[in-house]
């Protein structure tokens, strides 16, 4: 009867480490990396911000003679893209801004500004640029980007990364742009990820990271309970085991 109970007993523990070692196979990032040698690719999926309607725009020119672009305090002055896609600027009036490149956009006002201006040389840029990273991470939050250019590793890191009980082969992004809203499934595990569309983010991005069932059995009295009672049990079978 003894030997039955201390079987029964090992054979839970066993049970209870190879599920263990299961659960971890899910936790390293990018598994189908070779991880023996370096590896060079090109990068194909950069796609540079394109500014959108509600967007914040910094608009700073330099010039030979005074202008009424900066503020005189030294401060950024943050010039509103409207829903039609333009932005009022002071000298050149409206300018169509949606669906491009701060570059593009600073060679427009460039150009535009000759008119009023000795050799003017601007500068553009998204001022209220952020990302959202909520769900299983180490610190849920809006970010700020200072700069156009942030991938989703960045943004994760930016939240201190995952938690264990995260499921990294099953993160949302969700997206808005031109009027419609898109729900992205990403998965961490694999590098095809650094290949996506949707690796580089853009503004005003949102990533889910959702947890698995253990993050809820840590507040599930009755699963502690168990795993605590597998635990001594499992203990108690080595034990006997040596004394037998």
């Amino acid at each position: 009867m003894l030997k039955h109970s201390t079987s029964s007993l090992l054979f839970a523990a066993v049970v209870f480490t190879l599920s263990a070692c299961s659960s971890y196979r899910k936790i390293p990032y990018f598994q189908d990396l070779d991880r023996e040698q370096p590896a060079i690719e090109d990068i194909s999926n950069f796609s540079p911000l394109t500014i959108q309607p509600s967007d914040i725009l910094s608009v700073t020119v330099s010039s030979m003679n005074p202008l009424a672009y900066n503020d005189s305090a030294g401060r950024e002055l943050g010039y509103l893209v409207n829903e039609a896609g333009d932005v009022s600027l002071p000298l050149i009036g409206k300018v169509k801004v949606a669906g491009l490149t701060t570059t593009v956009v600073e060679d427009q006002i460039q150009e535009k500004l000759t008119a009023y201006l000795t050799q003017p040389a601007v500068n553009v840029r998204v001022l209220n640029f952020k990302v959202a990273v909520l769900g299983d991470v180490s610190k849920p939050d809006v970010y700020q980007v200072p700069s156009e250019r942030i991938t989703i590793t960045e943004a994760l890191s930016m939240a201190g990364d995952l938690n264990i009980t995260a499921r990294r082969h099953d993160l949302l992004l969700i997206r808005e742009t031109n009027g419609k809203r898109e729900y992205v499934p990403l998965d961490l595990t694999s590098s095809d990820l650094f290949h996506s569309p949707y690796y580089y983010l853009k503004n005003n991005d949102v990533i889910y990271v959702q947890p698995d069932r253990t993050k809820y059995a840590t507040v599930d009295r009755s699963y502690r309970t168990f795993s605590l009672l597998l635990s001594g049990l499992s203990i108690v079978a080595i034990v006997l085991t040596n004394l037998l």
